[in-house]
């Protein structure tokens, strides 16, 4: 296996189809002394066009970039164990559900900081007998409100609350059948058919992406050989998906997964071409020495890519400029 290196200003086109990207790997770098990373988890984009990054930093959880990568503003103390950031629009708002693993906890807040509600660890449900059990790492919001979410680093369980908080229902865990997870990493509501929205829901260890039903029925498993798959992001009628980790789980071997309507990889911006043969996928790996370990890709409203990267020497995101 061959590797290209890449150096800092080199002009370089990556990705497949029609989806091939230009890097910026300068964009978004600031001053670590006065606006440090540790793991920059991941990243959303706002009403407003704003580029929000959440790193598990205490000096500045938040970091609110404009898309060409300069500095809006920071804020967030309190969040030791950010991981997980989704956006979603409410009455015309923006808010931010924040799961922390150091917290065992989900936390909603305005899109300036302040906490409008907590989600701690799911005793009620009678999986959980205490708190450092619960380990969250993503949520997903449907259009009524309700939050569903992923216990990726705890019991791997799913667990469906309403608007409030109450938990309604839970499902998954750990198990050797298709309807249970391994990593349950990521999760995201796929209203790509608006007369069939599902869950798209991470199975990283097993390189799966997953569908259920809003009634927790399985309705398809998507394998995705040789990718570690992180969360789930939907956008137009494409999934993106960065891959933390290909081949046979190595350090340093990351990409980015792009999946078309029908869940078929398209593109793997880093790593190898995808290939079906007899309708499988051949195994994936990481071709171009780009990401260390990409943890999440934020889409703009120009299709562009952010890359967030977790265990990757305190760097700031990658940019992938679409061509």
């Amino acid at each position: 296996m061959h590797f290209l290196p890449v150096k800092k200003n080199q002009a370089l086109i990556i990705g497949h189809n029609d989806h091939r990207y230009k890097i910026d790997l300068n964009w978004g770098a600031l001053n670590a002394n006065f606006y440090p990373v540790n793991d920059c988890h991941e990243m959303v984009q706002d009403s407003r066009g704003r580029i929000i990054l959440l790193t598990n930093h205490t000096k500045n959880n938040v970091i609110i970039y404009d898309k060409s990568g300069n500095l809006i503003e920071v804020w967030g103390t309190e969040f030791p164990g950010a991981h997980g950031l989704t956006l979603n629009v409410e009455e015309g708002n923006d808010f931010l559900y924040i799961a922390d693993n150091n917290r065992h906890e989900v936390i909603k807040t305005t899109i300036d900081g302040k906490t409008v509600l907590q989600i701690p660890y799911p005793k009620a449900s009678g999986k959980y007998e205490k708190p450092e059990q619960f380990v969250p790492t993503e949520t997903a919001i449907a259009p009524n409100g309700d939050i569903y979410i992923a216990d990726g680093y705890g019991l791997q369980y799913i667990l469906h609350y309403n608007a409030q908080g109450n938990l309604k229902n839970v499902f998954g865990g750990r198990g050797d059948g298709d309807e249970y997870f391994d990593n349950a990493h990521g999760i995201c509501y796929d209203n790509r058919d608006a007369k069939n929205p599902c869950l798209l829901i991470t199975a990283r260890q097993r390189n799966e992406l997953k569908r259920f039903s809003l009634d927790r029925k399985l309705l398809e498993v998507i394998p995705l050989p040789g990718a570690f798959i992180c969360r789930p992001v939907i956008h137009g009628k494409h999934v993106y998906l960065a891959t933390i980790w290909s081949g046979s789980g190595s350090a340093n071997t990351g990409f980015v997964s792009i999946l078309n309507e029908k869940n078929q990889l398209v593109s793997a911006p880093g790593g190898s071409t995808p290939i079906y043969k007899n309708g499988k996928l051949e195994p994936m790996h990481q071709t171009i020495k780009i990401f260390q370990h990409p943890h999440d890709v934020c889409v703009d409203d120009d299709e562009n890519l952010y890359i967030a990267q977790w265990n990757s020497g305190k760097t700031y995101p990658i940019k992938l400029v679409r061509v």
